[in-house]
């Protein structure tokens, strides 16, 4: 069984990197979070992004302000850690789903499945990802997750070529930049489920070129 492809991956739990260090929070602090996610989740969801802010958010959580900011200093922190909370489902899935997602397949079926799950990924968070990648000078490669994202290309693509894995990996995540199907799906139009294809035939091609 390859180590890329079986139950315990190369780069298995150990490099999730959404596990916090801080201390666990108090019972109550945790429902207060709750409260203050689940809120902001459902605000996203009614209203979008733009109607996300810090008095409406704490009037809908039903915590004060102090409470709020406790937890979270602006709209980037609340929009990463809603992210944070989707994106534990899909590195789940990637590290002990059934395949081609998760092990068990070629690295080249892992691969395209990775690449429609991720982009239905950011496309169905695509105002969250964008404000997050906006709050920080370098934008996603600031965010904890995208080393993850990164490592996990590079792996599968190693499969079909080991040689300059790591700058395929990278070609391979500019192309699904959010900033890039932002540009296709709102900007020119392209619908989801024919974008999809799309761009795994390109990922293939930076893959096994």
């Amino acid at each position: 069984m390859s180590e890329h492809t079986g139950p315990q991956s190369a780069f298995g739990r150990g490099l999730l990197p959404l596990a916090s260090p801080d201390a666990p929070l108090r019972a109550d602090a945790q429902r207060n979070r709750r409260r203050i996610l689940d809120a902001a989740a459902a605000l996203v969801t009614e209203q979008g992004v733009a109607s996300l802010t810090m008095d409406e958010l704490a009037r809908r959580a039903g915590v004060g302000k102090g409470t709020l900011y406790r937890n979270f200093t602006d709209k980037a922190g609340i929009a990463s850690a809603l992210l944070d909370d989707r994106v534990r489902d899909m590195h789940a899935r990637m590290l002990q789903g059934p395949p081609p997602l998760g092990p068990g397949a070629p690295g080249i079926d892992r691969l395209t499945a990775f690449v429609e799950a991720y982009i239905r990924h950011i496309a169905g968070n695509l105002e969250l990802v964008l404000l997050t990648e906006a709050s920080s000078p370098r934008g996603r490669f600031d965010r904890v997750v995208y080393p993850f994202w990164r490592r996990h290309l590079e792996i599968l693509i190693a499969e079909e070529r080991p040689k300059d894995a790591r700058f395929r990996a990278e070609a391979v995540m500019a192309v699904l930049s959010a900033a890039q199907l932002e540009q296709w799906l709102r900007l020119e139009g392209h619908e989801l489920e024919e974008l999809i294809p799309r761009v795994q035939r390109i990922v293939a091609g930076i893959a096994e070129g």
